[in-house]
């Protein structure tokens, strides 16, 4: 017989939410549960919610936990309650012209019921919708570095200094490094909404391909596997409407609950000069340094 299903019914946000298995391990490496996670979410909604507010969200659920079966879903859950929010947008890139109804994270409560699904990764794209629910262009841009071993969170380091001066030439005054909570890390600047995301992504591209020009033992630009051994991926295609990246502050279902996590641009710099002291965070470190440093990707918010 499957064991019981234990729920706790609590209120968030007015609403009455039925919480189960808060007990049940989702990293089992580091013996993280599922009532942690929901913890980690609700702790973190200050910060994270700006970054999901109105953009469709795609969920990674792991219901048992890393390690186990998972499924990318950007579709509303079934049974997903009237108050959730939603929209519903053509499937970019769909032959048939498919439609997909998203959830839209506006509250804890929103938050907290994805999460109980084990919802441990949460992506977004780049865009959000207006009051109209029509998608608008995108209101920042965002780069990924991804590091082909042996290369890794130094030569990522490195290069995002050198993507930071590029944009910096090209109008993009701030930017905010986040590590991955992977292997690397991304860079996030402001846009004033003015480009497409075509237009963005082809600025991108030019950067990358100028950095590659320039720096060929460590960037390459094209996807091509066999050219990133050693190397950075510069992927500048994250810009690409119908594509997602994780969202700041998102939990990662990697061996231990690390986090994409906001860092400062002196971190990096001291990874450049002593190899080895930049890590990836997990949910605890995160925390930590909210109490002390507060929401570093408010400095791209607009």
């Amino acid at each position: 017989m499957a064991p019981e299903k234990q729920t706790v019914t609590v209120e968030v946000d007015g609403r009455k939410l039925g919480l189960s298995n808060l007990d049940k391990v989702l990293f089992p490496a580091t013996e993280t549960t599922k009532g942690e996670v929901l913890h980690y979410y609700a702790t973190v909604a200050p910060v994270l919610l700006p970054q999901l507010e109105h953009r469709p969200l795609t969920r990674i659920r792991f219901p048992e936990g890393v390690g186990g079966i998972s499924f990318f879903e950007k579709n509303l859950p079934q049974g997903a309650p009237d108050w959730l929010g939603r929209v519903t947008i053509d499937s970019r890139g769909s032959r048939g012209g498919d439609q997909v109804t998203y959830p839209l994270v506006e509250d804890v409560a929103g938050l907290t019921y994805l999460a109980n699904l084990a919802s441990i990764e949460l992506h977004v794209p780049q865009w959000r919708v207006d009051a109209n629910l029509t998608p608008k262009n995108p209101d920042r841009l965002v780069i990924d570095l991804d590091p082909g071993a042996p290369a890794g969170l130094h030569e990522c380091a490195v290069l995002a200094l050198a993507v930071r001066e590029r944009l910096t030439d090209l109008g993009h005054d701030t930017s905010v490094p986040v590590t991955s909570g992977s292997k690397g890390l991304q860079l996030y600047a402001p846009l004033d909404g003015s480009r497409s995301s075509d237009e963005v992504r082809d600025s991108m591209r030019e950067v990358a391909q100028a950095l590659t020009k320039d720096m060929p033992d460590l960037v390459v630009w094209k996807m091509t596997t066999n050219l990133r051994k050693g190397k950075i991926l510069l992927d500048w295609s994250q810009n690409v409407a119908a594509k997602t990246t994780v969202c700041p502050y998102s939990m990662r279902a990697k061996e231990r609950p690390t986090v994409a996590a906001p860092r400062t641009w002196d971190e990096l710099e001291r990874e450049t000069q002593h190899p080895g002291v930049l890590r990836q965070l997990d949910f605890e470190d995160v925390l930590e340094r909210l109490d002390r440093d507060g929401d570093l990707m408010d400095a791209i918010e607009h």
